[in-house]
């Protein structure tokens, strides 16, 4: 059976470009697209592709711990595509791994937070303490320059290399004085009534930017119309779940086993979006160059490499 016009319409793309996939849908078995997320709750957008997946494809969700994690299962084409953060696609391709990303997962979902009773209030006070920080993240790059612009340095603190999901704990237990997180680890840390928000780390050149979503160089050259279906699923998803964060909830408890209270409480520090913007471009620029300027990088990646528009332009005009 040909796909139906209310499947090409939902798959959010131009009939052209869903009409040369409509030939995957007469196959006997569908044809199973393997999408790499984390386990956050800024990573749950995909999850609510089959609300919108056109007909003769299924999703299969690959759940990872950490944004390497996800970055090298598409370098290696474990999963076929993957959303994790920006700091680990740069890393990638500044390193000539063939990674790409063709659009936006979200931004915002992180926080620096502190125990509730400690006098640390700002980022100065943060001097000589023990803060929890996964490193290779966008979560430390964006502490890092923090720092910076308040005329510290990383050794002005203890940098302590921690998990995201094992923050809250290290915090309540007193290992560490604060932790750079991705939600909804901060917001459980609030609703335990255990921590504070130090602040919201969004006031660097790189803005809100957090995750991304890539693939490899490979099924951009071999299968483009997959690539734009992909975002055209994300666009849908996206929107959907933002306007029903009930949903987003229920979902990430669900699916990923989180603290429902915290999940509430995380989903308005969470922006889930999908289209490679001219303002996104430039924040991954200043993000690379930040990078660079920690040596978490030898080299600026090739742009032209890594960052491929081409799917957003064609759904932003369709």
């Amino acid at each position: 059976m040909a796909l139906s016009r209310r499947a090409l319409l939902s798959s959010g793309l131009a009939v052209p470009i869903a009409a040369k996939l409509g030939a995957r849908a007469l196959a006997d078995e569908p044809v199973t697209i393997r999408m790499g997320v984390l386990k956050l709750v800024h990573s749950i957008t995909p999850y609510f592709f089959e609300k919108f997946l056109p007909a003769g494809y299924k999703i299969e969700i690959i759940p990872f711990s950490t944004p390497t994690d996800g970055k090298d299962a598409v370098v290696t084409k474990s999963v076929d595509y993957g959303t994790f953060g920006i700091a680990a696609a740069i890393l990638g391709a500044a390193s000539s791994q063939p990674v790409v990303v063709y659009g936006s997962e979200c931004n915002k979902g992180m926080a620096v937070v502190a125990r509730k009773e400690d006098p640390i209030n700002s980022i100065t006070d943060l001097k000589g303490k023990k803060v929890g920080i996964l490193t290779g993240t966008t979560q430390q790059v964006f502490f890092l320059e923090r720092l910076r612009m308040v005329g510290m340095k990383e050794s002005d603190i203890i940098s302590v290399r921690i998990g995201f999901p094992d923050m809250p704990g290290a915090l309540q237990r007193g290992d560490i004085d604060a932790y750079v997180g991705a939600e909804p680890g901060p917001s459980l840390s609030l609703v335990s009534g255990v921590g504070k928000i130090v602040e919201y780390p969004y006031s660097t050149p790189m803005g809100s930017l957090n995750m991304i979503l890539g693939t490899h160089q490979d099924r951009i050259k071999e299968k483009p119309e997959e690539v734009t279906m992909m975002l055209g699923l994300q666009r849908q998803a996206s929107a959907y779940a933002m306007s029903h964060p009930d949903e987003i909830v229920a979902m990430t408890v669900a699916k990923l086993g989180l603290d429902k209270a915290a999940v509430a409480a995380a989903v308005g520090n969470v922006e889930l979006n999908w289209e490679m913007t001219p303002t996104m471009i430039g924040e991954v620029k200043a993000y690379a160059d930040h990078m660079l300027e920690l040596k978490q990088i030898r080299n600026l990646p090739d742009f032209d490499t890594l960052l491929d528009t081409t799917p957003s332009e064609t759904l932003a005009k369709a």
